[in-house]
């Protein structure tokens, strides 16, 4: 006969198993293509934007009371587009207010008052508009998957030994909870413009292990997913400045702050460092500049890269005397290589997240001030920039 303690003990461990609960695993695309024209695609869910460039589809997942961590991954091959693409994958989750994806579909015009300089539509929240909201930004690598099977010959460094077949990321959006559980639209959108481009897999990953529950508010998304927005090389014209409104005090409260630079050629925004500066009620809360220098770090995902060669002095042990020697080389440079405003082709981007304690109710201000270049021709300067708080209630 068992003695009591041990019964004890495998009643309690009946009650762990009972509770322990696996992860909810919830696959909202598979194998989606994105591009310019080119297919679409056999999901019946999945809805095709902007000649096939944003795809999206609605979600319906469990809400968990108690909360919840939940993590996205998202996968990306190329189908023959051999550049690196900006991309964003997203979340609407307010139906009732207008979105990028109701004023697309309904072939409506962006409201006034989420305009930034008169021109800029959609960057901003409005009285009955919300920017999406990003649940990760991405930049697509040169190539990856279409040509890893050494469709371009003699690019490959030694240091490589295959390509990847494809890039996969995987981001914590615990703090977005709010927005991705029950029912809502999530999408994702890549800046290609070829007919090949690419497809892409998406997961969303819950726990079911509790979490405490934010509020999310949406204020600021320079993205032009959808027509009638422009490349956003506002930052070049005047700092951004968006003034909202809080019903009640909240606690706890967090800005969340992505940002990456582009275009402009050798020396444009893409390639220059330029400080972020970000003010909260009038109080400067970031000021950094936003850069990555371990892009060659991801030279395995980017087999169509350009590659240039140039000059080097390279020190070297000498077989016959066993020592150091010094001589000049010429050594191969990737564009894959160069360090970027905060992007490497084939990086995904972290939002930075700024404490500001608790606010009142009433009206508070966020400003963005960046001293970018404005586009000049085909010298395409912009900076991609979103922007929300989370907080307590």
């Amino acid at each position: 006969m068992k003695s009591f303690p041990l019964l004890l003990t495998l009643f309690f461990a009946a009650i762990v198993s009972v509770n322990a609960q696996e992860p909810i695993r919830h696959t909202v695309f598979k194998k989606q293509p994105i591009n310019f024209g080119g297919q679409k695609g056999t999901d019946p869910e999945a809805v095709s934007l902007m000649s096939g460039r944003l795809a999206y589809k609605k979600v319906t997942v469990p809400t968990f009371r108690k909360g919840t961590d939940v993590k996205v991954k998202l996968t990306v091959r190329s189908n023959g587009d051999r550049w690196d693409k900006s991309g964003s994958c997203f979340v609407v989750s307010d139906p009732k207010k207008l979105s990028i994806l109701s004023i697309t579909e309904k072939e409506g015009k962006f409201p006034k008052d989420s305009y930034v300089d008169d021109k800029y539509a959609g960057f901003v929240a409005g009285e009955n508009y919300n920017p999406t909201v990003e649940l990760m930004r991405f930049m697509t690598p040169f190539g990856v998957g279409f040509y890893s099977d050494n469709k371009v010959k003699n690019r490959r460094p030694v240091y490589i030994p295959t390509w990847e077949k494809q890039v996969v990321w995987e981001h914590d959006i615990t703090a977005l909870e709010s927005l991705v559980t029950g029912t809502f639209y999530v999408g994702v959108w890549i800046d290609s413009w070829t007919a090949e481009g690419y497809d892409f897999d998406l997961e969303l990953i819950y726990s079911n292990r509790k979490q405490q529950k934010v509020t999310v508010l949406p204020l600021v998304n320079t993205i032009p997913y959808v027509g009638g927005q422009q490349i956003p090389d506002n930052f070049a014209h005047k700092d951004l400045e968006k003034i909202f409104n809080l019903k009640k005090n909240v606690k706890n409260v967090k800005l969340h702050y992505i940002t990456t630079g582009h275009g402009g050629h050798s020396g444009g925004d893409e390639f220059i460092k330029l400080k972020n500066s970000v003010y909260f009620d009038n109080k400067l809360v970031l000021d950094t500049i936003p850069w990555r220098d371990d892009c060659a770090s991801f030279r395995r995902f980017n087999p169509t890269s350009g590659v240039w060669v140039r000059k080097d002095s390279a020190s070297y042990i000498n077989s016959k005397t066993n020592k150091y020697e010094i001589k000049e080389i010429e050594e191969r440079i990737a564009s894959s290589d160069l360090s970027r405003s905060n992007w490497c082709p084939g990086s995904s981007v972290e939002p930075m997240v700024v404490k500001l304690s608790d606010l009142k109710a009433g009206s508070h201000a966020l400003k963005i001030k960046i001293p970018a270049t404005p586009v000049d021709g085909d010298k395409l300067n912009h900076w991609l920039v979103s922007a929300y708080l989370t907080y307590e209630e």
